[in-house]
C-alpha cells in the first residue's frame, strides 16, 4: 500500500469518505468479524420473507434455488470484497474507473436507493411486530386492522430512532450489533423451526404443492433470490477495505452470507408452507416473520427478537447507503451522511404502509434491483479483473482530467453497455426458457461482462 495514498484521520474518526484509502493502521476487521457481519446481515427478516415469497416454487424448488443461485451471487460478493481489500476504498469509489468520476454518480444513486430500500423492508417487518405488541399491551389496533396505520406510524418513528442509535458510532456499531444479531436471530430461527416441525413433518412440507395459479416458476425464483443476494455486492467494499488479509475480505463473507441465507430461506419456506398446511390457504403475502410468529402464537419473545434482528441488520444497510452518498459529495461527512440516510429511510416506510400488499412492494423492489444491478456488476467485475488487470490508481479517483475522467467525467461506453444490459434483462425476463429455468439476472451479468471486455480490450492495461 502506497503511504502517499493513505489518508490520516484523527483517532476519534470512525468512518472514511468513499474515495479515501483506508491505511493499514486502521484495518481492524478480522476474519471472524467479517463472518459474523455477513451472518448477521443475512439472518434477518427480509431473508425469512424471501424464503416465504419463493415458497410458491414448492419446498424442493425453493431450496434448490437457494443452494444454487445464492452461492453464485456470493462469488461476486467475494470478488468485489477482494477489490475493496486491495484498493482500500468503498464499492462506489470502485465504479469510478469503469464509469468515470461523474458517471459513477449513476450507480451511486442506485446503490443508495437499494440499501435504503432494504432498510425499509427490514424495519417495516419489525414495525408489524411492534404493532402486535402495542395491540396486546395498549389495546391499539394492530397491523391490518382498522386504524392500524396510526399504530404503524408510531412504530416507524420508534424503529427509526433505534436504527439511528445503532449507527451512532459508525463501523464500530457493526462489530457489536452483528454479534448481538447473530445470537438473537439464530434463537428466533431455532424456535420457529422447532414449532413448524412439531406441527408438520418434513415429509408433509416436502410433499406440499401450491395450486397452479399460485406456483412460482424456477426461473422466477432464481431471479428473486439472485436480486436479493446481489444487492449486498455493491456494499461489501465498505467493510472489506477495513480488513488486513485477503481471506477476511473474500472467504469470510462467502461463508457467512451463504450459510446464513440458505438457512433463513429454509426457515421462511418451511414456516410459510407449514402455515398453508395448517390453515388450508397458501398466502405468501403473509410470509413475513411478524405475521407468521403471531399466527403461530409465539408471543412477545419472538416479536421482540424480530425487532432486535431488524436493527442489527440495518446497521450494514445504512452504513453502505451513507458511505455511498459521500461518493457524490464531500460536503456531508460520513457519519452525518449515515444518520441522514437513517431518517430518510424512516420516511420511505410510509410507501408500503399505504400500498395494498407488502409482498407486491417487496417483489417490485427486487425486480428493480435485479434489472439494474445485474447489468452493473458485469461491468464492474470485468473492468477490474480483465481490463485493468487488478490495477486501479486510487490517487486519481478524484482527479479532474485524469485517467478516469473520460468525456467530462463520464465513460460513455460503460454507460451504454449498462443500458444495453438493462434492456436485455427486460427483453428476456418474460421468455419461457428464462422464466422456467435460469432467470434473467445471471445471463445479463454475463452479457455485460463480455460486451464490456470486448469493447475495451484494445485499451487494456499493459
Amino acid at each position: 500500500m502506497n503511504p502517499k495514498q493513505e489518508v490520516t484521520l484523527d483517532k476519534e474518526s470512525v468512518e472514511y469518505y468513499a474515495t479515501e484509502r483506508v491505511p493499514a493502521s486502521q484495518r481492524n476487521m478480522g476474519f471472524w468479524d467479517m463472518v459474523f457481519l455477513w451472518i448477521g446481515a443475512n439472518t434477518n427478516n427480509a431473508s425469512w420473507y424471501l424464503g416465504g415469497s419463493v415458497a410458491g416454487a414448492a419446498f424442493g424448488g425453493a431450496i434448490l434455488v437457494a443452494l444454487v443461485a445464492n452461492p453464485i451471487a456470493y462469488v461476486f460478493l467475494a470478488l468485489v470484497g477482494y477489490m475493496g481489500y486491495k484498493m482500500g476504498v468503498s464499492t462506489m469509489a470502485l465504479t469510478r474507473p469503469a464509469f468515470g468520476i461523474r458517471g459513477s454518480m449513476l450507480p451511486t444513486l442506485l446503490n443508495t436507493f437499494v440499501f435504503a430500500g432494504w432498510v425499509v423492508v427490514n424495519t417495516y417487518i419489525a414495525v408489524i411486530s411492534m404493532s402486535y405488541i402495542f395491540a396486546d399491551i395498549l389495546g391499539w389496533p394492530a397491523y391490518g386492522e382498522p386504524g392500524g396505520a396510526v399504530t404503524m406510524i408510531i412504530g416507524i418513528v420508534i424503529m427509526t430512532a433505534l436504527n439511528l442509535l445503532a449507527v451512532s458510532v459508525g463501523r464500530e456499531s457493526v462489530k457489536i450489533a452483528e454479534r448481538i444479531g447473530f445470537v438473537v436471530v439464530v434463537l428466533l430461527g431455532v424456535i420457529v423451526t422447532v414449532i413448524v416441525f412439531q406441527q408438520h413433518s418434513l415429509a408433509e412440507i416436502v410433499a406440499w404443492r401450491p395450486s397452479p395459479e399460485e406456483a412460482m416458476p424456477i426461473g422466477t425464483a432464481v431471479d428473486t433470490m439472485a436480486a436479493f443476494s446481489l444487492a449486498w455486492v455493491l456494499g461489501i467494499a465498505e467493510f472489506t477495505r477495513y480488513t488486513g488479509a485477503p481471506k477476511s475480505a473474500t472467504v469470510a463473507p462467502l461463508i457467512g452470507a451463504t450459510s446464513s441465507l440458505v438457512w433463513f430461506v429454509f426457515v421462511g419456506v418451511t414456516a410459510t408452507i407449514g402455515m398453508a398446511l395448517t390453515t388450508g390457504e397458501f398466502n405468501p403475502d403473509n410470509s413475513d416473520p411478524s405475521t407468521l410468529v403471531s399466527e403461530m402464537g409465539l408471543g412477545w419473545l419472538a416479536l421482540i427478537l424480530i425487532i432486535v434482528a431488524s436493527v442489527t441488520t440495518n446497521v450494514v444497510n445504512i452504513t453502505a447507503a451513507g458511505i455511498s452518498v459521500t461518493n457524490i459529495t464531500k460536503k456531508i461527512k460520513p457519519l452525518p451522511s449515515i444518520w441522514t440516510v437513517t431518517i430518510v429511510s424512516g420516511v420511505l416506510m410510509l410507501i408500503p404502509l399505504y400500498m395494498n400488499s407488502l409482498l407486491d412492494t417487496f417483489m417490485i423492489f427486487l425486480e428493480y434491483v435485479g434489472m439494474a444491478l445485474s447489468a452493473l456488476i458485469g461491468i464492474l467485475i470485468s473492468d477490474y479483473f480483465v481490463i485493468r488487470k487488478r490495477r486501479y490508481h486510487v490517487a486519481t479517483l478524484e482527479e479532474k482530467g485524469g485517467a478516469y475522467w473520460y468525456v467530462r467525467g463520464v465513460h460513455i461506453k460503460a454507460i451504454a453497455i449498462w443500458v444495453i444490459g438493462v434492456v436485455f434483462y427486460l427483453c428476456i425476463r418474460g421468455m419461457p426458457f428464462f422464466t422456467e429455468y435460469s432467470g434473467a439476472v445471471y445471463p445479463t451479468i454475463l452479457l455485460t461482462a463480455v460486451l464490456y471486455s470486448m469493447a475495451l480490450w484494445p485499451q487494456r492495461s499493459k
